[in-house]
């Protein structure tokens, strides 16, 4: 079977939903983009897709509320979920959003991949290192992006990266870890790479599977 190709720029927006009652169906392949409120989630997702405002953005963190879904064709989706941790939000609103974010990653059975965003200059917080950990125990794989890059020089940049990857690896058997910026799309191919692979990778497996019951 020849790997489909697999184009992140083709991404449209289908629907925002408060929970996954509200999503669609609950079949083929997605993969889901999390991270604290100011991680620059929405920019990188506009850069992976090389669209200009795809994600909405917003100088105001946390105006990511609801679970944002993105088509790419042929079954498979890109999911934006509810921002974490930094949002200057009433209380009762943040565990609304935190709700619909567990629920969705510990109930939806179409997530297969999941990217993970962090600001390089505060790797690591506590939810980001509870979300890594459960992605391992359930199986999924993980790229670690270390958004806002382009803030440090080279050498630092590089010195970060190799840290946080050896303590990501601590955390997860099957991650990825990339310094990316969406300024200066600097780890663009790379990232988009991953995230393609996974998409790709998945659809062999699913259509190898089918074969395989189809002759029993």
């Amino acid at each position: 079977m020849t790997a489909p190709v697999i184009h992140l720029h083709k991404a449209k927006f289908t629907l925002s939903a408060p929970d996954i009652r509200r999503l669609p169906e609950d079949s083929g392949i997605e993969v889901a983009f999390a991270g604290r409120s100011n991680a620059g989630k929405s920019s990188a997702l506009n850069t992976l897709t090389n669209q200009k405002s795809l994600a909405r953005t917003s100088k105001t963190p946390g105006r990511t509320q609801l679970i944002n879904v993105f088509d790419i064709g042929d079954n498979r989706r890109l999911i934006d979920l509810p921002g974490y941790g930094f949002a200057k939000v009433p209380l009762e609103m943040k565990k609304k959003w935190q709700k619909a974010l567990a629920e969705y990653l510990e109930k939806r059975l179409s997530l297969k991949g999941l990217v993970v965003l962090m600001d390089i200059r505060h790797p690591l917080k506590d939810l980001d290192s509870d979300l890594i950990e459960w992605a391992n125990d359930s199986g999924l794989p993980v790229l670690a992006l270390l958004t806002k890059a382009d803030k440090l020089k080279s050498g630092k940049r590089s010195a970060e990266v190799l840290q946080i990857r050896k303590a990501c690896e601590q955390l997860h058997d099957n991650i990825k870890v990339q310094a990316f910026s969406s300024l200066n799309r600097l780890g663009l191919d790379t990232a988009n790479q991953v995230i393609c692979d996974w998409f790709a990778t998945l659809e062999e497996q699913q259509h190898d599977s089918e074969e395989q019951s189809d002759s029993e």
